[in-house]
């Protein structure tokens, strides 16, 4: 059957049209509302905001590390400067992926998997949002083309231009200057977050890092306008970074090669003072290490060779090395016992080669086995006599004892500018209570009077400990600092000066010393022959390993760094000190044989002209013109 055709109504379709034409301009017109709407909110309402924004995200503030400060020695040699050198940084959050712009690096300039593992760690290290991390350094200029040429692969890294710290003298003042390095994630936690904004490098060791605040100075900024891709464009405003103040040290460079080339390449320390002021004026631990080497970060082998060397060249023997002093303090006890009233001047004690304790058997003996008969205190010191000095202590017993020697700087640190400085160790009778649960034995007393037993204690404690006897009880603390931006430093917590009741008690053991090295029998005369000075000094000879009751030291039979260290301390000239001294050669066996040339050298160093005659200012003849004509 067909069906019937339908016919179409027009007026419906017109009304369903209309319908949707109104329906859609409503529409249009609700959304041209919320669009207007959103635009006046966001132009209008939160204009303040989005226009800060947006100045944020076109304007930066980078920070300009400020030039650290320069050292020098005492003559104006600078030994520590500041060199430019190109490096290579990465600012992570404008690389992308920092892996593959590694592994581009690696690749542009032809690096090895090493140097990738290098630069993965030092970006991985702790540091601050949008902050370039240096990943190398010292760029060649070839290497600068390569990035230059590759840059459009290398979103975020960048060739800067920076100063890096030099030490022009290498090794010579490692152990002093110290070295700088890069800073660790430890530091980075408790440096000032705005003050060391763009500073990577900070004083790890010796004077750079005792002195870091002073050095660093005070970082600057400047405000720079950039493109969407971080490119700076031009520099809106500059805030300039104050300096780090320069510093001039008491050290000599000329005595400090002149110590070095005394100690002739042996394992050993040498310091020098100026009894009157406490200035250092020659420091020297051997062997040493190029501080270069630490400065834009060392590789893993070489750190291995200097941290694995069985002669140890990070090790400062100067202030952390601990040996017992030996018969170098025995001036210092000779003080305790004339100042405490146990010993006069002329008393005198009896050497049969030996001490024995009332109502024990066994025997302390004197290096001289064969003895030195009746000895007075100037005796006792000239011929460093054991017998004496066990004799002493023992009168003087060890509570006193301790506490003299601890007058004389012995276990505490007498320093005022040297972080590393080991206290050493000067024994009580609460010392070993307290860490060895047992109670003090008088033979103890005894073997400390000669600088054994507990008793440690490092070069610069000894040179002081010296220096208070040339200087009279006067103390002076060694310091490295000779002047900080001009003003010299200032000791804040002073030590007391050592008074004693009689102050001719100070002459009486100078005298012996002198008697050490002029004396017809005296331990080092051979060291001091020829001098146009007089020299006051002490030999010591500190046992490294024990030897049974009745044996004699053998060379022979003791392998070499178990032999006995030598020591010696003096000064001179005797009556009015100008130099004081302390010289320890690991196992150099003889305190007055090996280690007393040492200050012979270095003394003649500082005290004579290069005519070989005294210098004027320490009782030579005054220079003439007219001499000097007729000598040429």
């Amino acid at each position: 059957m067909t069906q019937p055709i339908r016919i179409k109504d027009h007026e419906k379709d017109a009304r369903l049209v209309r319908a949707r034409v109104v329906f859609g301009a409503i529409l249009v017109v609700a959304l041209m509302g919320v669009l207007i709407a959103r635009l006046y909110f966001l132009q209008v309402i939160q204009y303040d905001y989005h226009s800060t924004l947006s100045e944020n995200n076109r304007v930066h503030v980078q920070p300009i590390p400020p030039t650290r400060g320069l050292i020098f020695d005492r003559n104006g040699v600078v030994v520590a400067d500041n060199r430019p050198s190109f490096s290579l940084s990465m600012t992570r959050e404008r690389s992308g992926d920092w892996q593959q712009a590694l592994d581009v690096i690696v690749e542009v300039l032809q690096l090895t998997p090493e140097d990738r593992v290098i630069f993965e760690k030092r970006m991985k290290q702790g540091r601050r949002p949008f902050e370039p991390v240096p990943i190398l350094f010292e760029l060649t200029e070839e290497q600068i083309a390569r990035i230059a040429v590759n840059q459009f692969r290398l979103p975020g890294v960048e060739v800067v231009a920076q100063l890096v710290r030099h030490y022009p003298q290498g090794a010579h003042f490692a152990h002093s200057v110290g070295y700088m390095g890069r800073i660790n994630e430890k530091e980075l936690k408790t440096l000032d977050p705005v003050n060391y904004s763009g500073t990577h490098h900070i004083g790890k060791t010796g004077i750079e890092r005792f002195y870091e605040p002073e050095l660093h100075g005070q970082v600057g900024y400047e405000e720079v306008e950039t493109n969407a891709r971080g490119r700076v464009l031009r520099v809106l405003k500059r805030t300039d970074p104050i300096p780090g103040k320069d510093i001039v040290l008491s050290l000599d460079i000329k005595l400090q090669e002149a110590a070095e080339m005394a100690l002739g390449g042996r394992r050993g320390a040498v310091v020098a003072l100026d009894p009157k002021t406490g200035e250092v004026l020659a420091m020297v631990s051997q062997p040493s290490f190029d501080p270069n080497l630490f400065v834009t970060g060392i590789s893993f082998k070489a750190y291995a060779e200097l941290r694995d060397s069985i002669d140890r060249p990070l090790f400062n023997r100067v202030l952390r090395g601990l040996y017992p002093p030996g018969s170098t303090i025995k001036p210092a006890v000779a003080i305790a016992g004339l100042d405490s009233g146990v010993v006069t001047a002329s008393s005198r004690v009896y050497d049969p080669g030996y001490y024995m304790l009332p109502n024990y058997d066994h025997k302390y003996r004197n290096w001289n086995r064969s003895g030195d008969g009746y000895v007075d205190l100037d005796t006792a010191i000239m011929r460093s006599n054991d017998t004496y000095f066990y004799d002493l202590a023992h009168k003087l017993g060890i509570d006193r004892l301790s506490d003299y020697m601890g007058k004389f700087g012995l276990g505490q640190k007498v320093s005022l500018d040297m972080f590393e400085e080991s206290p050493g160790l000067m024994p009580s009778r609460e010392w070993k209570r307290a860490t060895r649960r047992q109670a003090w034995f008088p033979g103890e007393t005894l073997i400390l009077g000669i600088g054994q037993g507990y008793m440690q204690a490092t070069p610069l404690q000894l040179a002081q400990a010296t220096a208070l006897v040339a200087n009279k009880g006067i103390w002076n603390r060694p310091h490295l600092a000779k002047t900080i931006e001009g003003e010299k430093p200032v000791d804040e917590n002073p030590i007391p000066d050592i008074v004693l009741r009689d102050p001719s008690d100070w002459a009486k053991v100078n005298h012996g010393m002198q008697q050490v090295m002029h004396g017809a029998r005296g331990t080092a005369r051979k060291a001091a022959a020829g001098a146009q000075y007089r020299i006051a000094g002490k030999s010591g000879t500190a046992q490294v390993v024990a030897i049974k009751q009745g044996e004699k030291y053998d060379r022979s039979k003791v392998q070499e760094r178990h032999r006995d260290h030598a020591l010696f301390v003096g000064f001179a000239p005797a009556e009015a000190p100008k130099i004081v001294v302390a010289v320890m050669v690991e196992n150099g066996e003889s305190g007055s044989g090996v280690a007393a040339p040492v200050v012979r050298q270095i003394m003649d160093a500082w005290l004579l002209a290069d005519d070989g005659k005294l210098k004027p200012e320490y009782g030579g003849p005054p220079s003439s013109p007219e001499v000097t004509a007729r000598e040429e």
